[in-house]
C-alpha cells in the first residue's frame, strides 16, 4: 500500500524542485503539494496522511503553529520540518511537535531516506495495536527543547563544550539533575563537579547529550498519574543509568569504539523508556501486567503482550526511531528482553545492553523497584554473536552495592 506524504513550502519553486526530484517516488509514494498552512489544515481533514514536510516560515500559519495542531488531532502523523538555517527560533518553538529537523538546502536521498526511516518503523507495529495505542496516548513525551537547541547549536564545527555547558545552564532543573548524576559513584570522576560547563568537558558530548535527552524526557511524566504504588519515575531513571553504564563499560571492555560504547549508553539510558510511556498512558493496564508477572509467574514481555498486544521496548523503540536516533540504538532498545529476534551476528549496543539489563536486575541495584528477579541472559543470542565466553568478564563490570 503506498505512503501519503504531503508537503507544504510557501515557496512555489521549492514545491516545483520537490515535485521534480521525488518523480520516481510515485509507485511508493502519493504525494500532495500545497502552499500554506491553511490549505495544508484541509488537506489533512480530506486525507488520512502517512507524514507531513513543512517549511518553517510561511505567511499566516507558520510551519510551528501547524504541527502544533496536527500533533494534537493527529498525534500518529510522521511530522518533519524541512529549514533554513535562519530558523533557530521557530525550530525551538516546534521542538515539541517534530519528529524530526531536516535543513534546507536538503538533497533528495536524504529526505527519501528519512521518510522510509519512518515508515519502517511499522515493523514495530505487530498487528497495529502499538498504532492504536500511540494514536490513544495523551501524555506521548516529546523531543526536549533543550535537547533540540543543543542539536542545533551542533550544526555549526565551531560549537565547542564550554559552549554546550552554557546551554544546558540556562535551565537550573536540568543543570541540577545532570550534577548530581555526575556527581554519583555510577561516574566515578573522582572529584567533585560544580557546574554543567565542566561537566561537558569531563563527561564528552555524547554522554552528555544522552543525559540530556533521558532527563528531558522523564521529567515530562508525572508520578501523579501512576496508579502502580511499587512504580517510581526516579527509581526508573537510577535502573536506566545504572544500565547505560555498565552497558558502556562492556563495550569498552570488548575495544569498541567511542561511537559504539557511547551509543550503548545512550540505548541503556532509554531502554525503558516504552514502560513509563505505557505506565504513564495506561496505568490501571499496566497493573494488570505486573499482577501476571507476579501472581502467574509470567514473563514481563508476555504479560505486557497479555495486556497491550506489544511490549514496552517495541513503544520505545517506535518513539526513538521517530526521533531519528541510531538504528542501532532503536532495535537496542527494541529487543532488549528479546534480543534474539534481531537479526544481529555480532557485538552490538542489543549485545551489551541486554546483558547489563539482566545483570543490574539481578544485582538487585534497580532503585528498588524492582525485585530481584531471576533473569537470565540469551545465551543462544550470545552464542550467535560469538560474545558467549565473555560473559564472565562481564559480570565482574558490574557495580558494587554500594555504587547505587
Amino acid at each position: 500500500m503506498k505512503k501519503s506524504i504531503l508537503f507544504v513550502d510557501d515557496e512555489r519553486s521549492v514545491l516545483q524542485g520537490l515535485q521534480r526530484s521525488l518523480r520516481g517516488q510515485r509507485k511508493e509514494w502519493e504525494m500532495v503539494f500545497v502552499d500554506s498552512g491553511k490549505e495544508a489544515l484541509k488537506r489533512v481533514n480530506e486525507t488520512d496522511f502517512d507524514a507531513i514536510v513543512t517549511d518553517m516560515r510561511m505567511p499566516g500559519i507558520n510551519g510551528a503553529e501547524l504541527l502544533g495542531v496536527l500533533a494534537a488531532d493527529r498525534p500518529e502523523l510522521v511530522r518533519i520540518i524541512l529549514s533554513g538555517h535562519s530558523d533557530e527560533e521557530l525550530i525551538m518553538q516546534s521542538a515539541g511537535t517534530a519528529h524530526q529537523f531536516l535543513t534546507k538546502p536538503c538533497d533528495v536521498d536524504t529526505l527519501k531516506e528519512t521518510l522510509n526511516r519512518a515508515f519502517a518503523l511499522k515493523r514495530f507495529l505487530g498487528n497495529g495495536q502499538l498504532h492504536f495505542l500511540v494514536t490513544g496516548m495523551t501524555s506521548l513525551p516529546s523531543i526536549p527543547k533543550i535537547y533540540q537547541e543543543i542539536m542545533t547549536k551542533l550544526r555549526s564545527p565551531e560549537t565547542s563544550l564550554y559552549e554546550i555547558g552554557e546551554i544546558i545552564g540556562k535551565d537550573p532543573a536540568m543543570t541540577a539533575k545532570i550534577l548530581q548524576l555526575v556527581n554519583s559513584a555510577f561516574f566515578g570522576l573522582g572529584r567533585h563537579v560544580s557546574d554543567s560547563k565542566e561537566a561537558a568537558t569531563l563527561l564528552g558530548l555524547d554522554v552528555l547529550k544522552a543525559l540530556v535527552l533521558s532527563i528531558g524526557i522523564f521529567s515530562q511524566f508525572n508520578q501523579k498519574r501512576v496508579k502502580d504504588p511499587a512504580f517510581s519515575i526516579e527509581s526508573l531513571l537510577d535502573h536506566s543509568l545504572a544500565v547505560a553504564r555498565l552497558a558502556q563499560r562492556i563495550a569498552q571492555a570488548e575495544g569498541a569504539d567511542k561511537v559504539v560504547a557511547d551509543d550503548c549508553f545512550l540505548a541503556g539510558i532509554l531502554h525503558d523508556i516504552g514502560m513509563l510511556i505505557l505506565e504513564q498512558n495506561f496505568s490501571s493496564s499496566y497493573v494488570k501486567v505486573r499482577t501476571l508477572e507476579k501472581e502467574q509467574d509470567m514473563d514481563l514481555c508476555l504479560a505486557e503482550e497479555e495486556v497491550f498486544d506489544t511490549t514496552h521496548g517495541a513503544v520505545g523503540a517506535y518513539l526513538l526511531g521517530l526521533w531519528a536516533l541510531p538504528d542501532s540504538v532503536v532495535e537496542a532498545v527494541a529487543f532488549h528482553h528479546q534480543p534474539g529476534l534481531s537479526s544481529y551476528n555480532c557485538f552490538c549496543p542489543l549485545s551489551a545492553v541486554h546483558v547489563a539489563d539482566v545483570l543490574i536486575h539481578q544485582t538487585g541495584l534497580s532503585g528498588g523497584m524492582f525485585p530481584k528477579e531471576a533473569k537470565e541472559v540469551d545465551r543462544e543470542f550470545l552464542a550467535r554473536v560469538g560474545v558467549l565466553d565473555r560473559l564472565d568478564t562481564w559480570e565482574k563490570l558490574q557495580p558494587e552495592e554500594n555504587e547505587a
